[in-house]
This record gives C-alpha cells, sequence and structure tokens, in this order.
C-alpha cells in the first residue's frame, strides 16, 4: 500500500517511517511545525530520516496553534513541568485537538499524493495523558478519514498495542539511529532528563534492554508511576 508517514522526529514516530518504509511504499513523511517548545530540536531529525530513507519529506507550518491555543507545550504557554509521564501535571502539555488537526490535513494530503493509507505512531502507553490518542477517538477518526475521501484513507496504527519499550526494542530490530531523535518537551541543548517525555524515553531504554546513547543534563533517580 502507498502511504504517507506521520513523523515528528521522535522516537516513535522514526520507528513508524522505519517500519512502514519496510512494509510498505511510502510515498512521504509528513511534520507539522505548530509552535512547540521541542520543534526546533526534532523536526530537522525527521527530515533526516527521511532523506537517509529515500522519501520525500514535507512540513507544514501551523502558526495559528501557538497564536491560539493553550498549552505548556508552546513557546506561548508556561515553563514544561517535570516528572512521570502519566502525572497530572503533564497534562498542562496536551495540546487541545492536536491530533484530529494534524490527522485532517495528512488526510487530505494523502489523498493528493495517491497514498491509500496513513501511518501515526500512537501507542498504548499515550492515552494516560492524551484524549486524542486513545482507542475510541482513533477508531472514530480512521472512520472518518475513511468515509470522507474518495481513495477511502485507511488509519494504521502498527504499534497501538505497543509499550515505548516495545517500540524502542522494534526501531532497534529496524536499525533506527537512537541518537538522532528527539523527545525532549524544554528543547535545550540536550535532553533534561526530567521532564515526562525524558522520563517516558529513559524508562523504554531501560525496559527494552536496548542501549540509551541519548545525552540528558540529569540522569538522577527516574520518578515513581502514579498510583
Amino acid at each position: 500500500m502507498k502511504v504517507v508517514v506521520l513523523c515528528s522526529g521522535g522516537m516513535d514516530s522514526v520507528t513508524a517511517l522505519h517500519w512502514a518504509r519496510a512494509h510498505h511504499d511510502v510515498v512521504a513523511a509528513l511534520s507539522f511545525d505548530y509552535g512547540a517548545k521541542h520543534n526546533p530540536r526534532e523536526l530537522p531529525f525527521a527530515a533526516e530520516h527521511a532523506a537517509k530513507l529515500g522519501v520525500r519529506h514535507e512540513s507544514v507550518r501551523l502558526d495559528f496553534v501557538n497564536r491560539l491555543f493553550t498549552s505548556d507545550l508552546l513557546t506561548s504557554g508556561g515553563e514544561i513541568p517535570e516528572g512521570h509521564y502519566e502525572a497530572a501535571n503533564m497534562k498542562q502539555t496536551v495540546v487541545p485537538f492536536r491530533n484530529a488537526i494534524m490527522l485532517s490535513i495528512a488526510t487530505g494530503f494523502a489523498e493528493s499524493a495517491g497514498a491509500g493509507g496513513l501511518v501515526i505512531a500512537a501507542h498504548g502507553g499515550d492515552h494516560a495523558i492524551y484524549p486524542d490518542c486513545r482507542e475510541e477517538f482513533m477508531r472514530a477518526m480512521g472512520d472518518t478519514m475513511r468515509l470522507g475521501t474518495y481513495a477511502d484513507i485507511a488509519l494504521l496504527r502498527p504499534f497501538i498495542t505497543f509499550s515505548k519499550s516495545q517500540i524502542t526494542a522494534e526501531g532497534a530490530r529496524l536499525g533506527v539511529d537512537f541518537a538522532r531523535t528527539w523527545s525532549c518537551y524544554k528543547g535545550g541543548a540536550v535532553h533534561c532528563g526530567r521532564c515526562g517525555t525524558c522520563v517516558e524515553r529513559r524508562e523504554a531504554f531501560i525496559e527494552a534492554g536496548v542501549a540509551d546513547p541519548t545525552v540528558y543534563e540529569s540522569t538522577g533517580p527516574l520518578p515513581a508511576r502514579p498510583a
């Protein structure tokens, strides 16, 4: 199947790009620059991996998100919270309805590019914080994409039953260079090691038994998962 892959430049989406390249005909990798603090750090990695695989890369600017939406993930928002990625304070980093907006644009692009499927790296651990990563939403969005296009665009979620550590193991199997991916929401010179996405990244490598090539500002004890 000809597919378009949503690729931010993070661990999951880069692994999804490599997975799609192994199983489908990848028409393009699509990224979004929506004003997140870490966009300047992660988007170049999306372009780099696409180029490495010989895949067309497109980046779409959504500057209205940073201007009109409320989220500490955005440059217009407050400080990025620290702690476990399932903690209640991590909801501050949710960008309202982000996946719906991106999937809508990507669906139109996929149909225009002659693709029949759209690959997203949503996984089993995302549902704790993000409403637009949950099964009910993804199932409904998949139906909307199929019903709203002549091409019956399919939403492909190869990692929906995976944990972050399982995605890490799959990426290692596919030869993903994780040193050339970005997770930290703070978007500094190196990964902070303390925000929710850094904690999730550190945990994933440990649980997968895969060497972590990431340079962290802090490698102190990981916070406990909330009860």
